[in-house]
């Protein structure tokens, strides 16, 4: 068989010697636009398109060819710090005007960034590590999009938080991600008893926050203490880096490994799900029926809180409602 190409339509060969008989298989035409297509996001042709484009959490290996090619084509980028996201840009040779959004300035940049956008722009959101949105800006301009009808795609990637619950060892669903702790002491434990609330009503899911190295200690010794020194945990840091390092163990343990060596770098924290045969919601209800049997229901339910460290609301309404169900049995 020839490998000679077949001439084309206007070559002046005979159209019959080369059309297809009933027998052949007519291989599908090219389309050119195919794989642009693939790539772009559906929407309203010529409109403006808001893309959120995940970044290295520490590796710049991880950069994909496709958010680095979303990045050079955008008209805008809008950055978590233009400083932090210099550098990636700089090393991919992209060139594209940046400008900052952060959690300052974001409510007021969304009226015109979504006028921008009407006119057709292609905007794109970074943040200085991992994706968009998750623990940085981004979420109201997003939502802004979504209620103005303005494409919204993603280009993903790295995240920080899917990285470390997949080396931790913990269980990987279901899970929890909460971002940050409050930073005070008092804040972050209301914040994890109302999540220990949550336990003593059915939840069972491994927790994982992002944490600030100067804070790690205190706030490990502030689960330990609320959650039990027992609970199987893990701490992530500096993960994709030439330092990365998982340390694993029951969450006492760790506290007082972090009170002992001064933690550095981007850290992430997981705590695993309570125990089979942890005393959930039954605990909770033996005591305050117990301390309802000689106290109001609001001393029971401040004695109760003290003792098993949850927010007072959480339980005086429980043992409002346990009050009421003593004195009508059918309610």
């Amino acid at each position: 068989m020839s490998s000679k190409p077949a001439p084309s339509s206007h070559s002046g060969a005979d159209p019959a010697r080369h059309a297809p008989g009933p027998d052949d298989t007519v291989p599908p035409a090219e389309d050119p636009t195919e794989d642009e297509d693939a790539l772009a996001p559906a929407g309203h042709p010529g409109g403006g398109v808001l893309t959120l484009v995940s970044t290295p959490i520490g590796n710049l290996g991880d950069f994909s060819d496709r958010a680095a090619a979303t990045l050079a084509e955008a008209d805008l980028i809008l950055c978590e710090d233009t400083r932090t996201s210099a550098r990636l840009l700089t090393a991919r040779g992209i060139t594209t005007r940046t400008e900052p959004l952060h959690d300052h300035n974001e409510q007021h940049r969304i009226p015109a960034l979504i006028a921008q956008l009407e006119r057709g722009r292609r905007i794109a959101i970074i943040s200085d590590a991992g994706t968009p949105l998750l623990s940085d800006p981004g979420f109201r301009l997003a939502r802004a999009a979504i209620a103005a009808d303005i494409t919204l795609t993603a280009v993903p990637g790295p995240n920080a938080a899917i990285t470390a619950l997949t080396l931790s060892g913990l269980p990987p669903h279901p899970f929890m991600f909460s971002g940050f702790l409050p930073p005070r002491s008092a804040a972050r434990r209301e914040v994890m008893g109302r999540l220990r609330a949550a336990e003593q009503a059915g939840l069972s899911a491994t927790l994982i926050w992002h944490e600030a190295p100067h804070r790690l200690a205190e706030m490990l010794a502030d689960l330990a203490d609320i959650f039990g020194t027992d609970r199987p945990a893990a701490v992530a840091r500096e993960l994709t880096k030439r330092f990365e390092e998982v340390r694993r163990g029951p969450v006492g343990t760790l506290a007082a490994w972090y009170a002992d060596n001064r933690a550095r770098g981007e850290i992430t924290v997981l705590l695993g799900p309570p125990a089979e045969d942890d005393g959930g919601a039954g605990d909770l209800d033996d005591r305050l029926r117990a301390a309802l049997a000689t106290l109001s229901v609001k001393d029971a339910a401040s004695l109760v809180a003290g003792a098993i460290n949850l927010p007072r609301r959480t339980v005086y309404a429980r043992a409002l409602e346990l009050a009421r169900q003593a004195d009508d049995p059918h309610c």
